[in-house]
């Protein structure tokens, strides 16, 4: 699991009853808006291939007290202390997580993952020339740890983050054209 984002913050009770907008109404809303801004958090954004449900088995149950006897290794288990206190919380599916995402990160730009053709043609024109051109190279190469040597290729050769080149004859001509 990587760690995208994290930040520090204390939020209102106002802010708090916004979050937890779906639980409005229920008997615990008010301990809960209560317990959420009573003192600093921590909010992340987490990534990993199916990072809600990794991240969901990782917490254990909701309950802690049922955590401490069901899954004693989890989170909750370990850092909660009750139903409301249960020390962490994780999204419940994808459409929660980008609400909660841009309601913790408002400067966090969260883009629409692509399915169908418009995946399909992202990965041919991004990711299949850039893996083709790497698995070439280390089928030339022949290297010891093939993973680790394609692992540092595709990170000298990320095409999302070009190379700053030295052209001393593209900056005498830059330097013509302003002056």
């Amino acid at each position: 699991m990587q760690l995208i984002f994290r930040r520090k913050l204390h939020l209102s009770p106002e802010h708090c009853s916004n979050f937890y907008v779906e639980q409005y109404g229920k008997m615990f809303f008010p301990n809960l808006t209560a317990y959420m801004s009573s003192g600093p958090l921590v909010a992340m954004i987490l990534a990993r291939h199916k990072a809600i449900s990794y991240w969901k088995e990782l917490l254990g149950p909701s309950n802690s007290l049922l955590a401490k006897e069901t899954h004693p290794d989890s989170l909750r288990a370990i850092y909660g202390t009750d139903d409301l206190r249960n020390a962490l919380h994780g999204s419940n599916d994808f459409a929660a997580a980008e609400r909660e995402i841009r309601f913790m990160f408002p400067e966090v730009i969260v883009e629409p993952i692509p399915v169908g053709q418009a995946a399909k043609d992202y990965l041919n024109l991004y990711v299949t020339p850039t893996l083709l051109e790497g698995l070439t190279e280390l089928c030339k190469q022949k290297p010891a740890d093939p993973f680790i040597w394609l692992a540092d290729w595709l990170l000298k050769n990320n095409p999302s983050k070009p190379k700053l080149c030295h052209h001393p004859v593209a900056e005498e001509h830059f330097k013509s054209k302003v002056l």
